[in-house]
């Protein structure tokens, strides 16, 4: 049978790190991919979705993974947590390269100060497949934000065609799924992800939370999915699902768990005063806003402000799994003062300090206008500001202002 598989930026890193230590961790939302891609680089496969092999090791799990051909893949760790305790007794043993591979599809325990991971398992975050993944762009390559840092516009790349904006917004109601992102059919795609949610909100919160009313939690989920992209006041949010604010801070907590909602925090500099604190909430994949909320490319069409929220959730889903292959990543903000007069979509801050502002803006020819911000933020920096993008949904890459560029939204997989 043909191999079908699609490689991902992930394949790399994971060759190079089992060459070099005994377990990693492969973290991110279930359904991403985690297990397929893992599963190729392991000899054996323990799958603790399985109730008679999670019965196994639970029962003895230092004789389960014991004797395995290497490296052996754990799949779904939070199904038997005491297999962490075996993994650890086994790499404390015996530190050679290459031994482990676990995943998981929650975060509820990872950051506990007795986790038995730590200095053990080494962390890579996997996400949603990206548009260079799904086409088949090179992916031994350079990432958008290392092309711009190394050699400024000029390392960016224009695609053929160019994409307009009734293609972006296809592009991200498609999602990063596999499963979905591949499938034929919009339809098929939409189906697909209205039964993610159904699990989500039933079976997944499950492992983490056994007392959640499913539907208070798909009616707040709505609710973050049509603010996607917003910093919103958090009294705002649960009055408009009609929760309570502890409830509304623990669902918070619960969708980040479960990898399906990011909050970007707030930037912050001793060099601007009276920016805003408040972060800015993301479905972390724009597929489910469009399951959640029954968008499609028309109905988006109509409605100018979702436009502007699914584009830079688009963006940010197409930038983030690029940087969790970094071993010093560059950190993501927003940056908005407390009035809203000025506000940058994604600020990047770089090692040493230095900061790339991206702006997303609907618009197929952005002007001087469109970079005012990125202006501002550069007048504000002076030699910490590297670079500032408008990213569009046009087809031109053309300077706006010293150190600023327009540039598609395209060029950030091309």
């Amino acid at each position: 049978m043909q191999d079908r598989y699609r490689p991902r930026l992930v394949d790399r890193l994971l060759t190079e790190l089992l060459t070099e230590l005994p377990a990693l961790l492969i973290t991110g939302p279930r359904a991403a991919g985690k297990t397929t891609t893992a599963t190729r680089h392991a000899r054996t496969v323990i799958r603790l979705d399985r109730p008679g092999e999670a019965g196994t090791v639970a029962a003895d799990p230092d004789a389960a993974i014991r004797g395995r051909a290497e490296p052996v893949l754990i799949d779904e760790w939070q199904l038997a947590p005491v297999v962490l305790g075996a993994v650890k007794r086994a790499v404390d043993t015996d530190p050679r390269p290459g031994r482990f591979i676990v995943t998981g599809s929650v975060n509820a325990v990872l950051d506990q100060p007795t986790w038995p991971g730590t200095g053990r398992l080494i962390h890579v975050d996997m996400f949603g497949m990206t548009v260079r993944e799904i086409d088949g762009h090179d992916l031994n390559g350079p990432s958008f934000l290392h092309r711009l840092v190394t050699q400024g516009p000029a390392g960016l790349r224009l695609p053929e065609p160019a994409p307009d904006l009734r293609d972006y917004l296809g592009l991200a109601l498609r999602g990063g799924y596999p499963q979905a992102a591949l499938a034929a059919s919009a339809e098929g795609r939409l189906r697909w992800s209205s039964s993610y949610l159904r699990e989500l909100f039933t079976r997944d919160v499950a492992e983490l939370s056994q007392r959640r009313d499913p539907q208070r939690l798909r009616r707040y989920f709505d609710v973050l999915a049509a603010s996607t992209a917003g910093v919103v006041v958090d009294k705002t949010l649960f009055d408009a699902a009609d929760v309570d604010r502890r409830t509304a801070a623990a669902y918070d907590r619960l969708f980040q768990d479960l990898y399906v909602l990011d909050l970007l925090p707030a930037w912050h500099t001793n060099q601007l005063k009276r920016l805003a604190r408040l972060p800015k909430r993301h479905i972390v994949d724009p597929g489910l806003v469009a399951a959640a909320l029954d968008l499609d490319p028309d109905t988006v069409m109509r409605d100018s402000d979702m436009v502007g929220r699914l584009l830079e959730t688009f963006v940010l889903s197409q930038l983030r799994p690029e940087l969790a292959l970094d071993h010093r990543p560059p950190t993501l903000h927003h940056l908005r003062d407390q009035n809203g007069a000025r506000e940058v979509d994604l600020v990047v801050e770089l090692a040493g300090g230095r900061v790339i502002g991206l702006e997303v803006k609907a618009t197929s020819s952005p002007t001087r206008a469109d970079a005012r911000h990125l202006d501002w933020l550069r007048e504000q920096l002076g030699d910490r500001f590297a670079h500032g993008v408008v990213l569009h949904t046009g087809p031109g890459l053309y300077p706006l202002g010293e150190g600023i560029v327009a540039a598609p939204i395209s060029t950030t997989w091309s």
